[in-house]
C-alpha cells in the first residue's frame, strides 16, 4: 500500500507534517475540519505545499519523522524548490472529493 509524507501550511506559513495512506482523504479531512480539536483544525492549516509518495506507508512515517526533526528554515528550502509560490496543491482535486 503507498504512503504519503505531506506539509500543511496556512496564511501565515506556518509548517504542520504528517503522514497517511490516502493523502486525498486526509487533505479532505484537514480542510473540511473533520476533527475540529484537531490541531490543524485549530491554527487553520488547509494548504497541501508539499508531498513525496512512497512505495509503503511504512517509509512514509520514517520521512515525517525525517521532516520533522529538521528545522524550518530546511522544510521551507524543501517546499521552494518545487513549490516557490506556496500554491495549494490539493485545490484541483479536493473540490471533487466526496467520501462515503
Amino acid at each position: 500500500m503507498a504512503g504519503y509524507t505531506y506539509i500543511l501550511s496556512n496564511d501565515t506559513h506556518r509548517l504542520y507534517v504528517g503522514a497517511t495512506n490516502d493523502l486525498p482523504r486526509r487533505i479532505y479531512e484537514h480542510k473540511n475540519r473533520l476533527f475540529p480539536s484537531a490541531f490543524t483544525a485549530r491554527y487553520t492549516y488547509d494548504r497541501l505545499v508539499y508531498f513525496e509518495v512512497f512505495a509503503s506507508v511504512d517509509e512514509a512515517f520514517e520521512r515525517e519523522r525525517q521532516l520533522k526533526g529538521w528545522k524550518r528554515i530546511r522544510k521551507i528550502a524543501l517546499i521552494q524548490s518545487l513549490n516557490p509560490r506556496w500554491h495549494d496543491l490539493s485545490r484541483s482535486w479536493t473540490a471533487s472529493l466526496r467520501l462515503d
